[in-house]
Parts: C-alpha cells; sequence; structure tokens
C-alpha cells in the first residue's frame, strides 16, 4: 500500500513543478542598440513578474545606457520625450511618471539590475511596450509585453 502510494506521488509530484508558471524572464541590451527579445509573455497565473535586464557590453551608461521601461503602448512616445529632458542622471526617465508600469536603472556595460512588479497594475486586452528611454534607442529597443496569453 505505501509503495502504490509513494509510487503515485513520485509520477504526479514532478508533474506540478513542471507545469508552475514561469514568472520572470531575462533580457539583453548590447553595444548595438538592440534587445534580443522583442515579446514578452506573462502567464495569468503570476502575482508577480520579475524582469532582469542585462548589459553584456562595454560601453559606459552615458554612451551606450540601456534600461527597461515597461508602460501601455500609447504611452510610450511621451515618456520618451518627457525622459529625454530628465537627462542621463535620471535615467532619461521623468521621476515619479506615473505611466511606467515597471522600470529598471540605467546601466552601463557589464551591468545588470532587475525590476519586480505587480501584475494586477497589467490587463489581458491592453497593449504593452517595454523599451530602453535613452535617446534614440527605442526606435530599435523595444518588444510586446503581453499579459494572460
Amino acid at each position: 500500500m505505501h509503495r502504490a502510494l509513494l509510487l503515485a506521488l513520485s509520477l504526479t509530484l514532478p508533474g506540478f513543478a513542471w507545469s508552475a508558471a514561469d514568472c520572470t524572464t531575462e533580457i539583453h541590451g548590447t553595444d548595438q542598440m538592440t534587445f534580443d527579445k522583442n515579446e514578452i509573455i506573462v502567464p495569468a497565473s503570476c502575482k508577480t513578474f520579475t524582469v532582469t535586464l542585462k548589459h553584456p557590453g562595454e560601453m559606459p551608461k552615458e554612451v551606450m545606457g540601456h534600461n527597461w521601461i515597461l508602460s501601455k503602448t500609447d504611452d510610450m512616445q511621451a515618456i520618451l520625450d518627457e525622459g529625454s529632458a530628465a537627462g542621463v542622471e535620471n535615467g532619461y526617465l521623468k521621476t515619479a511618471d506615473t505611466r511606467v508600469i515597471a522600470h529598471t536603472r540605467l546601466l552601463g556595460g557589464g551591468e545588470q539590475d532587475s525590476v519586480t512588479f505587480d501584475t494586477a497594475k497589467l490587463k489581458a486586452d491592453a497593449d504593452y511596450q517595454f523599451f530602453c528611454s535613452f535617446p534614440a534607442h527605442a526606435v530599435l529597443m523595444k518588444g510586446r509585453l503581453k499579459f494572460g496569453a
């Protein structure tokens, strides 16, 4: 009896770990002004989601800095315009911008940063963009985030 129960548990428990939602992702921003992902899917089962940005390049943030910012698609351009005026010392991001859902700090080559945000801020039917706010980088460094897909 105990052997049958142990066998049943050993066959089913690994499935639970395998089916658990992955509520993290890693993205790289390079000296070639690119992200290595153009889409991130956040499972609806995640209560929080963590993004780790790595900048494997060598250039300092004043020359080739990268950050990861998440907002509604309709808010992206205004965030970029106002962020440009905020300058490198503020990571090209307006302080306390309520349109920003989540963001990392501005990184130079060899650095990394993570941000964890509450997915309750996201809606399944909304359009979200992630992007880098360093001047002119968002032309190439942007992607779509989907929630609940």
